[in-house]
């Protein structure tokens, strides 16, 4: 019998809105488990986790497990980590970075896979366009104040600045991301992973 994931993840293939990404050859990267715990979502897969049909198998992904205080294996276990980009597909390159995630991608959905996440405990939303999605009018003038204010967003949402070395001006700029934030991400996502 098919699992309504399974099924979703076929219509979601099939899409004619999504036939460029069959035509190069491109399978949607995401993990989503009826019994995942933790929901992360962020922007889109880069060139190098759509190749290898990984989510986050890069740079930022290795400091994002380590801001979570997890290890590969937690991380890609699906029954612990949904991972649910804006976009499940590489965007393409832009003039500074990688193009954002299409739009009306994650409205399409989102909501039939978390209709199916039943034990979700916390939900990072990794980003600007994650942010203005789930957050709506909650969100601050900035990505930098709504991650500061991340206490307003507990205990069901945490927001954070992406993990991409990119950022590492702004990580140098608001020192208090390490110093005040990530202990708190350490202990929610602990608290949530428990049985």
């Amino acid at each position: 019998m098919t699992s309504e994931l399974t099924r979703i993840r076929l219509d979601l293939v099939d899409d004619p809105a999504n036939a460029w990404a069959a035509e190069l050859g491109y399978q949607p990267v995401y993990q989503a488990a009826a019994a995942s715990r933790i929901a992360i979502i962020g922007q889109a897969p880069g060139k190098r986790a759509q190749r290898s049909g990984v989510p986050f198998d890069d740079p930022s992904g290795v400091k994002l497990r380590d801001w979570l205080g997890v290890t590969d294996e937690q991380f890609y276990d699906p029954s612990r980590f949904a991972i649910l980009p804006m976009d499940f597909y590489y965007p393409g390159k832009a003039a500074n970075g990688d193009l954002p995630p299409r739009p009306d991608f994650a409205e399409k959905w989102h909501p039939r896979i978390l209709a199916e996440l039943n034990d979700i405990r916390l939900t990072l939303l990794i980003g600007s366009y994650s942010q203005k999605r789930y957050l709506k009018g909650r969100a601050k003038p900035s990505l930098t104040e709504t991650v500061r204010s991340y206490q307003d967003y507990l205990p069901e949402i945490m927001p954070l600045v992406h993990p991409s070395p990119m950022n590492f001006r702004w990580q140098s700029r608001n020192p208090w991301f390490v110093s005040e934030v990530l202990p708190v991400l350490r202990d929610m996502v602990a608290k949530a992973l428990s049985p």
